[in-house]
């Protein structure tokens, strides 16, 4: 499932930078990106799922996760992370 993800690194000084998924599960999730992350580090991210899937409004998911594995993908890098913790965000009006 390709989902457009804003990803950032909550270590200090990590900026966001934008991702694309591959693969993403209740625990985990697989992700495109043109940032390398070492294993082990502490990552944020917001998940968007569209309307087509939640068949309402857009639904933003706030994820807390470590990055457990890091391979190059063509010009990218693709990243495996587990998720620790997740929260739900309230609606953009």
């Amino acid at each position: 499932m390709a989902l457009p993800l804003t990803v950032r690194s909550t270590e200090p000084g990590g900026n966001e930078r934008q991702a694309q998924t591959r693969d993403v599960s209740f625990r985990g999730l697989y992700f495109l990106i043109d940032e390398d992350f070492a294993p082990g580090t502490p990552v944020e991210f917001i998940l968007t799922l569209p309307r087509e899937i939640t068949m309402a409004s857009d639904v933003h998911i706030r994820c807390f996760a470590e990055i457990v594995r890091v391979e190059p993908n063509n010009d990218r890098r693709g990243v495996a992370a587990r998720i620790d913790r997740y929260e739900f965000l309230p609606p953009v009006s």
